[in-house]
């Protein structure tokens, strides 16, 4: 397992990666209008204007406002705030989900390996997203919903990459140790293997709460994910789309969110990979 420590090789490697500072720093700072969205938004996102419909950005209203009157920056903050919940909520159902099928399958391999991966190969062989938009049509779209379906759409990646970590572990002496001790196969798995196989579970949860923001914000633009009122990057969006000849910052400013919140999660999950691979390291001494 990777030792994050200020002695550690990681934090000297990530450092040394502006692209990953730069997706941390955007991280960060999404994550803080998102957890004080309430304090730091000037309107209630709600709250209907109808003397100030579909005005562009002023100083009153430094991102617009849309056709109800609804202060636009308001509701992006609002947004940040569902978008990136739905993300985090998503990939934490997915990362259990694949943790625990991938490490029983690694541990125990013969038929529940065999059993478990091809379970994961129809899984994969299923267009992901259509089989959203159909389960989403046939349930229901609520934001509890949405993110159970996300999660369970989406563990399969996380579930190869703790496999393979636990088909290499298994061997270890410190494995041997243990069941020489009498350790038990839960323990072994959870007290020993999972915490050393973590490294690619965080890159890969990383990147995969953009992916589920897409997943979000995509669902919502068709209609069937976040409902309105409640405000959505995605749902922000479509509005655009219908006031696009006379509205343009219903479209721009929700889109750009999108792009900055994206590219700063693959920036940091490429700085993390980069910066725990221990070839890099190697090459470095020598």
């Amino acid at each position: 397992m990777v030792n994050i420590t200020h002695r550690s090789p990681f934090l000297k490697y990530f450092k040394k990666n502006k692209l990953a500072i730069a997706g941390g720093i955007t991280v960060m700072v999404l994550f803080f209008i998102a957890v004080f969205a309430p304090l730091i938004s000037p309107y209630d996102a709600n709250d209907i204007d109808r003397k100030h419909i579909l005005e562009p950005p002023s100083i009153e209203h430094p991102l617009g406002t849309d056709d109800l009157g609804r202060d636009l920056l308001s509701r992006m903050f609002w947004g940040a705030r569902i978008s990136l919940s739905v993300g985090f909520v998503a990939v934490g159902i997915a990362t259990l989900i694949g943790m625990i099928l991938g490490a029983l399958s690694g541990y125990y391999g013969g038929w529940t390996d065999r059993v478990i991966m091809r379970f994961i190969d129809i899984m994969l062989s299923i267009p992901t997203f259509f089989l959203i938009l159909s389960v989403i049509a046939f349930i229901g779209p609520s934001i509890w919903n949405i993110m159970t379906v996300i999660g369970v759409t989406s563990w399969m990646g996380i579930a190869r990459l703790v496999r393979a970590e636990f088909l290499s572990l298994k061997e270890r002496e410190y494995v041997l140790a243990a069941k020489a001790l009498g350790a038990s196969d839960t323990s072994i798995i959870f007290r020993h293997i999972m915490l050393n196989s973590m490294a690619p579970v965080l890159v890969s949860a990383v990147l995969g709460v953009a992916g589920a923001v897409l997943v979000e914000s995509a669902l919502s633009f068709l209609g069937i994910g976040i409902q309105p009122p409640t405000p959505s990057w995605g749902n922000i969006l479509t509005l655009g789309k219908d006031n696009i000849e006379i509205a343009w910052w219903l479209s721009v400013f929700p889109g750009l969110a999108i792009l900055i919140t994206v590219l700063g999660y693959n920036l940091l999950g490429e700085g993390i990979r980069d910066s725990i691979d221990p070839r890099l390291w190697q090459s470095e001494k020598k």
